[in-house]
């Protein structure tokens, strides 16, 4: 087959039909490129099938606009098609009266879906499972099993795990997979198929990132979700997994930068939404570092005496950041990973006392062998008690270091349990804070060593 023309200037009916064929991550990347209304002129020229095929598409950036502004007869029409979870997306990010027009022209099945599916808060199973679920009583047959598949496959969005339920209960007894049916008798009962073990369940409630590490630690494809009374409410599969992680990622790694999340791409953001989402953090921030101002106001008198200290106080403040953001990314993400629990902070502490303590008198060797070396060499005059100021600093570096390890190793934790994300313990925030303490670190120590010399 021919390469798909995707050229640019092609009206939207030639458009339309060179896309019908092409690989729907390669159409969705080409629409994502176009205006909107551009966009919604060649979804409206393709085929239900095919504009169903893109619409389901996660990566498709302004489906729920585009689908806004196409007739409200077919816009029900193609968020019937789509698989429940994305019909409920796409509604979500619409505006009213729109919404609640198309939501009106849903069938029932699909308009009890979407109701059903919106009440779950997000960052939940319940909010990124599908209930279009293929599920068959117990009491069957690998053979009706497999002939019930071939008649349901187009509106499941997956057929690799099949849910097995109690004829009469209707509770969820196992799980089979597609592979173990295809190989299996086909006149042998559907539960001789079924997996040998007790079938890994979700509830609607469980925090998606939870979800994420059994399909992680079991190597899953889909997870069955259910409610109090094993009754088959749902499936999360591992597509749906993979677009969670991803955003949750995303979300930990912007909080981490010191600043809001930012709920839309960044191209696409208002310029007001980004000063928004930027100015609160910058200036907590700011407002934090105001207290390295008064710090050093209290130690103005040892300033005016030592004024060789000064110049080590950008040395002194970088290195407990960093060792403190160094901390906090390997607990935030052992936290993420399920590596360490809230429980587990005593022997994080553990760890990272010596840890820190080892770090920082490293720095002060090196901070010390530097001054050394400089005056030695006769590269800058310390003067006349240029060792104890070399002393000074290295014991700073090493009191730093290791209080920059401990804070930012205890922050997220601290976080955690008041039920924030710990991911808001981000480096510039632990770097404010170690360097106000930094400065109280750094000239007690100074006030002791240069006691009765400079001091």
């Amino acid at each position: 087959m021919e390469d798909t023309d995707l050229r640019e200037g092609a009206g939207a009916p030639a458009v339309a039909l060179d896309l019908e064929h092409a690989h729907v991550a390669d159409v969705v990347e080409h629409l994502n490129e176009q205006d909107a209304g551009d966009a919604a002129g060649v979804l409206a020229k393709l085929t239900e099938e095919r504009a169903v095929e893109l619409l389901d598409h996660p990566e498709f950036e302004d489906a729920a606009e585009i689908v806004a502004t196409l007739p409200v007869d077919r816009a029900a029409s193609l968020l019937a098609g789509v698989s429940a979870d994305r019909a409920t997306d796409l509604l979500s990010e619409m505006e009213e009266p729109q919404r609640s027009r198309i939501i009106a022209k849903l069938d029932h099945e699909t308009r009890s879906a979407v109701s059903h599916l919106a009440r779950y808060p997000e960052g939940s199973v319940g909010a990124i499972m599908t209930t279009e679920v293929v599920s068959v009583p117990a009491n069957w047959t690998v053979a009706a099993t497999l002939d019930y598949i071939r008649k349901v496959e187009k509106s499941r969005e997956t057929i690799y795990t099949i849910c097995l339920l109690h004829p009469e209960t209707g509770a969820l007894l196992q799980t089979a997979t597609l592979r173990r049916l295809i190989t299996a008798d086909p006149a042998a009962p559907v539960l001789a198929a079924a997996r040998h073990n007790r079938p890994i369940t979700v509830t609607p409630t469980l925090d998606q990132e939870e979800a994420a590490r059994l399909f992680t630690k079991y190597d899953l494809l889909a997870v069955p979700v259910i409610d109090e009374r094993r009754h088959l409410i749902g499936i999360v599969t591992v597509d749906d997994i993979i677009d969670a992680i991803v955003e949750e990622s995303t979300e930990d790694v912007q909080k981490f930068g010191g600043m809001e999340a930012l709920d839309e791409p960044y191209m696409e953001i208002s310029f007001g939404k980004m000063i928004h989402k930027r100015a609160g953090w910058l200036a907590a921030l700011f407002i934090g570092e105001m207290l390295t101002a008064t710090a050093m106001q209290h130690f103005e008198d040892e300033l005016q005496k030592a004024i060789v200290l000064t110049l080590f106080i950008p040395l002194i403040m970088s290195s407990g950041g960093n060792s403190g953001s160094q901390a906090t990314s390997l607990i935030i993400r052992a936290l993420a990973l399920g590596e360490v629990r809230l429980r587990d902070w005593w022997r994080v502490a553990l760890r990272e006392l010596p840890s820190g303590l080892t770090l920082g008198l490293i720095l002060g060797a090196l901070g010390l062998t530097r001054i050394v070396a400089w005056q030695l060499l006769g590269l800058h005059d310390y003067g006349a008690h240029w060792f104890l100021v070399a002393l000074t600093v290295g014991a700073g570096l090493v009191g730093i270091v290791t209080f920059g390890s401990m804070t930012g190793s205890m922050l997220p934790f601290v976080l955690k349990r008041l039920n924030f994300d710990p991911a808001s313990a981000s480096a510039p925030f632990v770097a404010t804070l170690v360097d106000v303490t930094g400065l109280v670190i750094y000239f007690s120590i100074a006030s002791v060593i240069l006691a009765g010399t400079l001091l």
